[in-house]
């Protein structure tokens, strides 16, 4: 595995914040929401979530319209206060450098990240499932949806890739970028790519184990252009539980 790049969070910038905020669960996007209703009613008993990487409070909000208590957490004030601003009533808090000192050990039923983990360095991942895991409850679950390699080499819905062939040679732990189509930033973002193998040995570090793995594909009956979705899943969402 690569060294750590040099790397900087393309979303800790008060534009981009913005241009997140108007992003709903449509096109690409969809296929990353469309199963969890589904997963959580399975997995998940109990209805005290966290909200990892809330950005602009979306995924918070949704999660409270499935029935449960929210608290949401970013790193960036830029996305949690627009996130306070659409959702006033909401539960925001800002975690520097993902301190979760102030959150308390053990209450959570669930823990959701929504792309949170493609913008997380490596060796930073490993220490931030294992706080994650130590905020759950003995049963609670952790599910984490993240961009699969694939995305950063095909056209979607939602996103471009075409500038970017270097993304075709980068191995696990490289710097890929992709633009989002859904809102006015055409600026690249900037991930990190961590293929399933990697995430594995993350998760075994880190005292998790996957109880379920999905890679949702478009039906080809929505209303949506599709353009790889229907046989390429962008997406990867890994269903976990604690070992210890």
């Amino acid at each position: 595995m690569n060294e750590e790049p040099d790397f900087a969070n393309s979303y800790a910038d008060a534009d981009r914040a913005g241009a997140y905020a108007m992003l709903e669960f449509a096109n690409t996007y969809y296929l990353a929401y469309r199963d969890l209703p589904a997963i959580l009613a399975e997995h998940v008993t109990g209805t005290r979530a966290l909200d990892f990487g809330c950005g602009t409070g979306r995924s918070t909000r949704l999660l409270r319209k499935l029935g449960f208590t929210v608290t949401g957490v970013d790193v960036s004030e830029d996305m949690l206060r627009i996130a306070r601003g659409t959702d006033p009533s909401g539960d925001y808090r800002l975690v520097p450098d993902d301190n979760f000192g102030e959150l308390d050990t053990g209450a959570f039923d669930l823990v959701l990240s929504a792309f949170t983990f493609d913008n997380i360095p490596g060796a930073i991942k490993v220490r931030i499932f294992c706080d994650l895991g130590k905020l759950l409850r003995p049963n609670g679950t952790l599910v984490t949806i993240v961009s699969a390699p694939e995305i950063y080499t095909h056209e979607w819905a939602s996103f471009t890739t075409r500038d970017f062939p270097e993304n075709a040679s980068a191995r696990s732990g490289d710097v890929v970028r992709i633009i989002v189509t859904d809102h006015h930033d055409d600026r690249p973002v900037e991930d990190i790519l961590w293929t399933d193998e990697s995430y594995w040995s993350v998760y075994k570090e880190a005292d998790l184990e996957a109880i379920q793995v999905l890679k949702p594909l478009a039906k080809g009956d929505e209303p949506y252009a599709w353009v790889n979705e229907t046989k390429i899943a962008p997406w990867v969402i890994y269903v976990l539980r604690r070992t210890v």
